[in-house]
C-alpha cells in the first residue's frame, strides 16, 4: 500500500509544523536555487509499503501553476530507506531541458520520459542508503523516479517543496487547478504568490 498526504500537515501538527517551517532546510534551499529568499509551496508525507510498485518517471513543475522554474524539493527519509525499499533515481541534467512530457505521472509519461532519457544519454543518479535526517533536493524540471519496496518495512518520508519569492501564478492547466486552489490559496492567475499558506521562509544555514 502507498499512502500520498497533502493536507498542510503544518496546520495540523506542531511539531511538523517546525520541521515544515524550519528556517536551516529553507535556507538550503534558496542556496540551491541562488535566491534571497523562498517561500513555501507545501509539504506531504510519501509513504510506500512493501511491496508498492515503482514510481514513474516524472517532472513535478508539470503540477505547479507558478510562473518560475526557480522551484525545489527536499526529500528526507524519516527511517532508513536502502535503495531497495523505493529510493529515488534522477536523470542527472534534466533539470537543464526544461518541460521534456507535460502529461504528469501516468504510465505513457513514464513511457516518453524513458525514452528521453535514453535518446538524450542522461545519466542516471541514485544515493543508495539514506538515514533519517539524510535529504536530497531536485528542482521542479528534474526527471526522477523511486523504485519499488521490496523490503518488509514501511517507507516514511517527508517532502517540502520551495519556491523563489515574487513568484506569480499562471492560467493552470486542468490538472494544475487543484494545486492552485490547495496550496496557493485559489490566488488568481497574474497575481502574487504570497497566500498566507506560502509563507516567506529564509534564514541561515549554520
Amino acid at each position: 500500500m502507498g499512502v500520498r498526504t497533502s493536507a498542510v500537515l503544518e496546520h495540523l501538527d506542531e511539531d511538523v509544523r517546525r520541521f515544515v517551517l524550519a528556517r536551516r532546510f529553507a535556507a538550503v534551499a534558496a542556496a540551491l536555487l541562488g535566491v534571497p529568499r523562498v517561500r513555501l509551496y507545501h509539504d506531504q508525507s510519501l509513504c510506500k509499503g512493501p511491496g508498492f510498485g515503482r514510481t514513474p518517471w516524472h517532472q513535478d513543475q508539470d503540477y505547479w501553476p507558478l510562473d518560475t522554474d526557480r522551484t525545489v524539493t527536499m526529500w528526507m527519509p524519516m527511517v532508513p530507506v536502502p535503495q531497495e525499499a523505493g529510493g529515488m533515481r534522477f536523470a542527472s541534467g534534466s533539470h537543464r531541458l526544461g518541460s521534456l512530457c507535460g502529461s504528469g505521472i501516468s504510465r505513457d509519461g513514464d513511457r516518453s520520459l524513458s525514452e528521453e532519457i535514453e535518446r538524450r544519454g542522461l545519466p542516471v543518479t541514485s544515493y543508495g542508503t539514506l538515514e533519517p535526517g539524510d535529504a536530497t533536493f531536485h528542482t521542479g524540471w528534474t526527471v526522477h523516479s523511486a523504485g519499488r519496496n521490496h523490503t518488509d518495512e514501511l517507507r516514511t518520508v517527508m517532502t517540502v517543496i520551495y519556491f523563489a519569492d515574487g513568484a506569480r501564478v499562471t492560467e493552470p492547466t486542468p490538472q494544475q487547478e487543484l494545486d492552485r486552489q490547495a496550496w496557493l490559496g485559489g490566488r488568481e492567475p497574474g497575481a502574487l504568490a504570497d497566500h498566507e499558506l506560502n509563507p516567506v521562509l529564509c534564514g541561515s544555514v549554520r
